[in-house]
C-alpha cells in the first residue's frame, strides 16, 4: 500500500514537473514561471536595459530633424458691398485675394534638404517655409505627393542636415513604445509618449477617393500641427509619419494614426527618382472574410482575403489567380484583411515580382505574380482610340469642336487621371495646341515633341470656354 502511495506521489511530482518545463520552454526567454510551496506559480519578466522606456537618445538625436512647415495659401473671397446699388446690382463685388496661412510638420531625410511631410499639410499652398530646431529658414520647393498616401516631399536648399533615419515598420510589435515629434499648436519641437497599439488600421472614405491605408495607431498624442511629424522607436529611427487622429472635439482624444515607414520611404524615393510614384497594382476586386464567406468555403481560419474579381488584363488574371481564391500571403508576408494587401503591394513596382499564395478548394497554390502599373505607358492606344499621356487620355480633336472654337487643329484632353497633367492643372475639354512652341494636330505629334524634351514640357492651347490656357511639367 505505501509503496503504491509513492509511486503515485512519485509520479505526478514528475509530470508537475514535466508540464513546467514544457511550459517554460515555451515563454519568451526574459519569462520566467516560479512555483510556490503550495503549488501556486506565477511569472517574473527579465527586461534588458533597452527594453526599459528611456526614450532620452531617440529624442535627442531625432528631435532636430524634425521641423515646423508654414504654409501660405491664396483664397478670393468677394469684397462686400458698400452702398445699396453695390448690394442690388453687383458693383464692387470682385472677388478680392485673401491669404491664408496653415503650419504642420515635416521630417528631414536626407542630409541635401528632402523633407517628408503629409500632403493635406501642403496642399494648394502658394509658398512653403521650413523652420529647423536651429531657428534657420529656408523657402522650399515642393518635389511632389501621393494623395493616395497623404504623402509629400519638399526640398530645401541646404546641406550636411540632422536626419532621422528609416526604420522597418514591418518589425514593430504591439505594446512597444514609440514617440511622436512635431508641433502642435504652433509649439514647435513637441515630444509625446505611447504604445503601439494597433497595426494595419484604415479609416472610413466618405470622398470616394483611391487610398491606401494601412495605418500605425498608438496613443501618443498628437494634435493639429502634428501631421507630418515623425513617429520614432527607442533606436531613433522613422517608423511613421503622424496623419491622423479620430476625434469628436478636433483635439486628441487617445487615438493617433501614421503611415508606416516602409510604405513612406518606397513612396518618397520614386519621387525623387522618377518625379512620381510608380505604383504597383495586383488587379484583384476582394473582400474579408466574414462567416457568410468562411461558412460557404468551409474555411477554418480566417485570415486572408476573399477574392471577388480578377481584372482583365491585370497582373493576377496574367499569373492564374481566380474570382473565389482566399489570398493568404504575397511573399513572407501574411495577409490579414484588405490593408494587408494594399501596404504588402504598395512596397512594390510596376515589373516586380511576386510569389502569392491562395487557397483554392481547400489547397493552398503559389502563383508568381508580375505586377503592372497604374499607368499605361505613354502613346498606348485604347480601344476608343484615346492614347496615354502621363496618366491621362488625349485625342485628336473633332472637327465640330474645331471649328466652334474658330481652331484648325489640335489634341484633346479627354480624360484626366492621376499623373503630370492631373498635377499640373490640365483639364477636361482643353485643346492643346502648340507643345514646347511646336506645332501639334494628332497625339502622336504630342508624344514625338515630349519624347525630345530633356527637362520640362510647356503646353499651350484653348479651354473648353475658347480662353487662352498654359500649364507644364517637368519630365
Amino acid at each position: 500500500m505505501k509503496k503504491g502511495l509513492i509511486i503515485t506521489l512519485l509520479s505526478a511530482v514528475a509530470g508537475g514537473l514535466t508540464a513546467f518545463a514544457v511550459v517554460k520552454s515555451m515563454l519568451p526567454e526574459e519569462v520566467e514561471i516560479v512555483q510556490t510551496a503550495d503549488g501556486a506559480q506565477f511569472r517574473t519578466v527579465n527586461l534588458s536595459h533597452d527594453n526599459w522606456p528611456d526614450f532620452t537618445f531617440a529624442a535627442e538625436t531625432a528631435v532636430d530633424a524634425v521641423v515646423y512647415v508654414k504654409v501660405t495659401s491664396t483664397s478670393s473671397s468677394q469684397a462686400a458691398p458698400q452702398s445699396l446699388l453695390d448690394y442690388f446690382f453687383g458693383y464692387g463685388a470682385t472677388p478680392q485675394p485673401r491669404e491664408k496661412v496653415g503650419s504642420g510638420s515635416g521630417v528631414i531625410i536626407r542630409e541635401d534638404g528632402y523633407i517628408v511631410t503629409n500632403n493635406h499639410v501642403i496642399e494648394g499652398a502658394t509658398k512653403i517655409q521650413v523652420n529647423l530646431n536651429s531657428n534657420q529658414t529656408y523657402d522650399a520647393t515642393l518635389v511632389g505627393t501621393d494623395p493616395a498616401t497623404d504623402v509629400a516631399l519638399l526640398k530645401i536648399d541646404a546641406t550636411g542636415l540632422p536626419i532621422v533615419p528609416f526604420g522597418d515598420s514591418d518589425r514593430l510589435r504591439l505594446g512597444e513604445w514609440v514617440i511622436a515629434i512635431g508641433s502642435p499648436y504652433d509649439l514647435r519641437s513637441t515630444i509625446t509618449a505611447g504604445i503601439v497599439s494597433a497595426k494595419g488600421r484604415s479609416m472610413p472614405n466618405y470622398s470616394g477617393e483611391y487610398k491606401i491605408e494601412s495605418f500605425i495607431q498608438t496613443d501618443a498624442a498628437v494634435n493639429p500641427g502634428n501631421s507630418g511629424g515623425a513617429l520614432v522607436d527607442k533606436n531613433g529611427n522613422l517608423v511613421g509619419i503622424n496623419t491622423a487622429i479620430i476625434s469628436r472635439t478636433g483635439s486628441y482624444a487617445g487615438y493617433s494614426f501614421a503611415v508606416p515607414s516602409n510604405i513612406v520611404k518606397k513612396i518618397v524615393y520614386d519621387l525623387i527618382d522618377f518625379g512620381s510614384v510608380k505604383r504597383a497594382v495586383l488587379g484583384i476586386t476582394m473582400r474579408e472574410i466574414d462567416d457568410k464567406i468562411a461558412e460557404e468555403m468551409k474555411l477554418s481560419v480566417r485570415n486572408g482575403v476573399y477574392i471577388v474579381e480578377v481584372s482583365e488584363g491585370g497582373a493576377a488574371k496574367a499569373a492564374g489567380l481566380l474570382a473565389g481564391d482566399i489570398l493568404t500571403a504575397i511573399d513572407s508576408t501574411l495577409i490579414t484583411n484588405s490593408a494587408s494587401v494594399q501596404e504588402t503591394v504598395s512596397r512594390f513596382s510596376p515589373g516586380d515580382k511576386a510569389v502569392v499564395t491562395v487557397l483554392r478548394d481547400g489547397k493552398k497554390k503559389e502563383f508568381e505574380v508580375t505586377f503592372k502599373g497604374t499607368q499605361q505607358e505613354n502613346g498606348t492606344v485604347s480601344d476608343d482610340g484615346a492614347v496615354a499621356f502621363y496618366g491621362s487620355l488625349i485625342k485628336e480633336a473633332p472637327k465640330e469642336k474645331l471649328d466652334k472654337l474658330g481652331l484648325k487643329g489640335g489634341v484633346e484632353i479627354v480624360e484626366i487621371g492621376p499623373g503630370k497633367l492631373k498635377e499640373s492643372g490640365a483639364a477636361e475639354g482643353f485643346i492643346i495646341l502648340y507643345v514646347n512652341d511646336q506645332p501639334v494636330k494628332t497625339p502622336q505629334d504630342v508624344i514625338d515633341v515630349v519624347k525630345k524634351s530633356k527637362r520640362t514640357v510647356f503646353v499651350e492651347g484653348v479651354t473648353p470656354s475658347g480662353r487662352t490656357g498654359y500649364f507644364g511639367f517637368g519630365v
